[in-house]
């Protein structure tokens, strides 16, 4: 009774064999990447500083955004590709071995050069992985259970942020940074054999009555209201939780923290969203995905704004636990939404958008903390703030809405 009591929730959120599997194998990976959101900022002050004379939080941010800079520019190529081959786990496994190898060459890196072009080529593995697993993600789910499903994977992808940064901290206080970057390359390394192991190829057949047309890596076509809205949403939300990654060292200094404590105040944000992803994912396949979404953003802004002001651990704490819910509230309806919105055989570049929007957003932050914090510290937080409920009325205006109650509404047919 109980199993099969189980069996019906799963399969009322959206739940199947294929989403776990990507999602856990996500988990493994966001594991291995987020040691080296904590990492990073520390490695890049013991450095000698023989090529660049800028201030710390500038070289911080450069290196935290040039992998999400780079990530974004590439997603619309990888996306192509992935429609042109109709494979994604080559591309999936292709991008992880990248991603595993460069972590752990940090350990021969001895200058702010090697940095950089490490954390080049950790960009462009993940563009190579992310297009891929979303347009994977898109064909396993079905509409009226998208948000769930979305839910779930954002979820553990969000177990493996949390966890990440309290890997590193600790390994980094007690063992040094070496031992760090080994757990990332290891973490990194376990995602990819989990998708080889678990993870099935679906190859989409094509329609008979269309007509083959040379793929596009930037279509104006699939550039609609909807997806762009989508990917603003996204863009917002990451570059507001991210902005605090470039001033970690004055943080610490204003709080007196350490590694360790930085991180507990990093994974905050990651528990709360943990917490709230999978409900506000499901209820957005009953209620809508838009209100989500714009709630998000409105919650998004002050939390930000008010990072700035922070004169406590606890109050710091307490702010990342908002924005937490507020990203819960945005992500899962917003990759939901575009999913709704893909059209067949070219989910790679449509679900690509949204991505990109998230590695602009990984990028933008950073460098927005460290270019205006060098005028005061409060000003980044502000801006980031402001951005933010402008894009809420942005979302409200011009995002459509493919849910309504519990209807599928079909806004733009899958072609």
């Amino acid at each position: 009774m109980k199993t099969t009591a189980a069996k019906n929730y799963f399969k009322n959120i959206g739940v199947n064999r294929a989403v776990l599997a990507l999602s856990f194998a996500r988990m493994a990976d966001a594991i291995g990447n987020s040691i080296l959101f904590i990492i990073i900022p520390l490695y890049v002050a013991k450095l000698p500083e023989i090529y660049f004379h800028l201030p710390l939080p500038i070289l911080v941010g450069i290196l935290i955004s040039a992998y999400g800079l780079i990530s974004a520019l590439v997603q619309p190529l990888t996306g192509a590709l992935s429609d042109k081959l109709n494979k994604r786990k080559p591309l999936i496994q292709t991008g992880l071995v990248l991603i595993s190898f460069s972590t752990l060459a940090f350990i021969l890196a001895d200058n702010f050069i090697d940095l950089l072009l490490l954390r080049i080529l950790q960009g462009i593995a993940v563009a190579i992985t992310i297009p891929a697993s979303m347009s994977l993600m898109a064909l396993i789910t079905k509409k009226k259970t998208r948000g769930g499903s979305m839910g779930v994977y954002s979820m553990l992808r969000m177990v493996g942020f949390a966890t990440g940064p309290l890997i590193g901290g600790y390994l980094q206080t007690h063992y040094g940074f070496n031992s760090a970057f080994i757990a990332g390359s290891g973490f990194i390394f376990i995602a990819m054999l989990l998708v080889q192991i678990w993870v099935k190829e679906v190859v989409t057949l094509p329609d008979k009555h269309q007509k083959k047309i040379k793929i596009k890596i930037i279509d104006s076509s699939l550039l609609t209201p909807g997806l762009v809205s989508a990917a603003l949403s996204i863009f917002l939300m990451a570059s507001a939780f991210s902005i605090v990654t470039t001033l970690e060292n004055e943080f610490n200094a204003k709080l007196n923290m350490d590694a360790l404590g930085f991180a507990s105040t990093f994974s905050a944000l990651i528990f709360s969203r943990l917490i709230f992803q999978i409900p506000l994912g499901h209820y957005s396949d009953k209620i809508g995905r838009k209100p989500f979404i714009v709630l998000g953003l409105i919650i998004m802004a002050p939390a930000t704004l008010l990072l700035g002001e922070v004169v406590s651990v606890s109050q710091l704490i307490f702010l990342r636990l908002v924005q937490g819910f507020a990203a819960a509230a945005i992500a899962a309806p917003a990759f939901a939404v575009a999913a709704d919105l893909s059209r067949s055989g070219k989910e790679g570049r449509q679900m690509s958008l949204v991505t990109t929007g998230f590695g602009l957003g990984l990028a933008a932050g950073p460098l927005i903390a460290g270019f205006l914090s060098v005028f005061f510290f409060e000003l980044p937080f502000i801006t980031v703030g402001a951005m933010t409920l402008a894009g809420a009325w942005i979302v409200y205006h011009y995002l459509p809405e493919t849910i309504e109650g519990a209807k599928v509404v079909v806004l733009e047919k899958r072609k």
